[in-house]
Formats: C-alpha cells, structure tokens, sequence
C-alpha cells in the first residue's frame, strides 16, 4: 500500500469525487453526484463505455414507484426486502439490503423525471420469487439502450470527466489510512487524482479465473457471461487498505443463454408457462425457481444444456424484447405444429418429449408437478417453439 500523506504537489488534478468503472452503477453513481454541483471523473479501463449492464435486460427491480400504484401495486420496501432475502437463503445483510430497497423507488423514478430515461413497469411476467411486479425497464427491454441512455446524461453534464482507456490502479491513503486519491494509468503515464470520495464500481470477478476458482469452485468450469474487465479490481485494491469484504462466494448463474448466439433467452419464456428439457426430452426440475439456480440443474445434464419450449402465446407476448426479436431474426428458433415434428429438428427422442407434454399439461391440470413446481398459467398450444440453451455465470456484486 502506497501512503502520500499529504504533500499537496504529488497530484495531477483534484476532484470531488473520483468513480472507477463506467457502468451502470458508476454512470448512475456520477450523476447522482454531479447533481449536487459536485465535480465528478469516471475512470474506464476499456475504451467502452458498456460493462455488464450493457448485456442485461436493463431491467431494474423497484418496490414503491408510481409506475406500480398506476397499475394498482402497492408495495413496501419491506416486503420487497423479504423477497430478496428469501431468494438468497437470508444472506445478505438485512439493514443492507432494506437500505438499497427503500431508495430502489426514488432511483427509477429519479432516471425517469431528472435524467429523462423512458422507464415502463414490466407486466409480461413476474421474476421467480417477486411477489409483484417490480422490474422497470426501457421499451427495448435492453441494457444496451439503458446505458446509451445513462452516457448521453453523462456527457451533457459539464462536471462530469468522463476518461476511458484510464485504470484505477491504487487507492492513495494517507497516514491514517483514509482513502483520500487513486492512481490511474493512462496512455500518458500514471496520473494521481485528489478526491474527497473515491467510489468503486468495477463489478466482480467473473473474468478472472484465479479468483473465480478461489471463492466459487462449483463454478470454475461453466463459462462467464459478463464483461471481460470484471477481474476484481475493487477486491484487490480494497483489501491493500483494509477495506471490509464480503459475499464473495455469490453469483448470479443463467440457464438460458442461447448457446450458438450467445444471448440471453428471457426467463420470461418459464414464467409464461414454458419448460426446459435436457437431450433426453426429460425435464430435470422446477424451472421456476430461478434462472440462477436452475443453470447448476442444467450444468448436470447431458451436454451441459437444455431446451426451452413454448407456445405461439408466450412468443407473440416476448417478441418485442430486444434481445428475444434479435434471437427470431437469427433464426434460432425451432419451431413446428407438432411434437414429433419439434423432437426430430431438436434431435430428441419424441416417446420422451411426448410424455414430457403430457406431464406438463397434468401439471397445469393439477397446479403442480412432481418437481414442485406452481408456475403453471396455461397450457401450451400448437404452434411450438423450441431453442437450445446452456449455462453461464456472472458476477454482479459490490466488491468491497
């Protein structure tokens, strides 16, 4: 750990508050600052302004809003923090966690009025374990447009710094260990910036195999969805000062990645009533519980993938989604009247998927399955859809 003290000549430039890392989190953390006439540098170690928020959905999830009450959702910051909590087996910290829901509210709508972001309720489907519906997101359902969107307010603002192809290398502390600078390389050379609030918005860990190794071994072999300058660079800077850390061993896995394009399915294609079989035309558990969870059901099965069927319904219902109308104009869709027709482009044995069908439609009949499964809204109807996925994770935490 680098200590300068305070020798006012060592620096290169001073600021208010210094942010490294320019995605979501740090583009929304600048502005939130520069808001207050603070003046505000964002440090990108790429030469892109994207990060992981850029491949999501851009949804984001929020208990509160007007967008909610206009549909007739009255919900507490309470409640949505017992979700959550509930979904991650009570390992996030409770104060923590009811801190980021109560804001949760402001912020969309905050994007909405001062930032001038087009943010709508998501009424398609719910996410497993939401009590109601909470996601807010663009109108292309896209993290890409959501970002763009979070540049352009960045770049109109005069006292936000916006330098990419510069890395937050060190946090400068003084004698008393107070973060009180970084240092950041540049094509110039290393620059060392004065700052009164020094904010760490570099994601996880995801790309960087050692690590992911280290605190999540279960995982080491799936492959990462995420942005390749996730490397845990908070985590190593922060631990050179003592910072505190935790929950490094969480993760955010996804079973529902196109495997030959490398997009994300929705899991809105679950939630409307579609279901995941493996090569065998078998279905391996409650798809429902979570795209999260289920990518360590789908990482055991053969080939380490799976397939999402679904109906005319739910793809006349997805297809204004970004990511899901990219998938149909690729043309990666399966798709047939029939079953014996949808098993033989699948390559599935159709005895399998036929009775798969039947089981399904009991399920429906019945209000559960075997697997324990609930989220059964209809049954699914000719024309079929059918699209292979596998596994990927990402690691989307505050590092420190």
């Amino acid at each position: 750990m680098e200590q300068y003290g305070g020798f006012n000549n060592m620096w290169d430039a001073e600021l208010d508050v210094v942010v490294a890392g320019a995605g979501g989190c740090g583009l929304v953390a600048a502005l939130a600052a520069a808001e207050k006439g603070l003046e505000v540098g964002i440090f990108e170690k790429t030469e892109f302004v994207l990060g992981n928020t850029a491949a999501s959905a851009g949804m984001i999830p929020a208990a509160n809003t007007r967008f909610q009450k206009e549909a007739g959702i009255f919900e507490t910051a309470e409640e949505m923090t017992e979700d959550i909590l509930k979904k991650n087996h009570y390992e996030s910290d409770y104060n923590l966690t009811l801190a980021v829901c109560k804001v949760s509210g402001y912020l969309v709508e905050w994007m909405v009025d001062s930032l001038q972001i087009q943010l709508s309720l998501v009424k398609e489907f719910k996410y497993p374990g939401q009590r109601n519906f909470r996601m807010h997101a663009p109108p292309s359902r896209s993290g890409l447009e959501l970002i763009k969107k979070l540049k352009q307010a960045v770049t109109s603002k005069d006292n936000i710094y916006l330098l990419v192809k510069s890395e937050v290398s060190e946090l400068i502390t003084n004698e008393n260990n107070e973060v009180i600078g970084i240092e950041v390389k540049t094509s110039d050379g290393v620059q060392r910036i004065k700052a009164k609030k020094v904010i760490l918005a570099t994601n996880g860990f995801g790309a960087n195999k050692e690590m992911v190794r280290k605190y999540i071994p279960e995982i080491a072999d799936a492959l990462y969805f995420g942005y390749e300058a996730n490397t845990g660079d908070a985590i190593r800077m922060g631990e050179k000062v003592d910072a505190s850390i935790a929950s490094l061993t969480g993760y955010q896995g996804h079973s529902a990645v196109a495997e030959s394009q490398g997009i994300l399915v929705t899991w809105g294609t679950i939630m409307m009533g579609g279901f995941m079989v493996n090569q065998n035309g078998d279905r391996f558990g409650d798809e429902s519980h979570g795209y999260s969870e289920f990518a360590i059901q789908v990482l055991k099965q053969p080939g380490q993938c799976g397939y999402i069927i679904i109906d005319q319904h739910i793809y006349d219902q997805l297809i204004s989604i970004e990511d899901f109308k990219q998938l149909v104009e690729m043309e990666a869709f399966k798709t047939s009247t029939s079953i014996d027709e949808l098993a033989s482009l699948l390559q599935l044995p159709a005895d399998h998927l036929h009775k798969t069908f039947k089981s399904v439609h009991k399920a429906v009949e019945e209000g559960t399955d075997s697997f324990g499964r609930t989220e059964w809204p209809r049954k699914l109807a000719s024309s079929y859809y059918a699209i292979k996925v596998s596994q990927l994770f990402s690691i989307r935490k505050v590092d420190c």
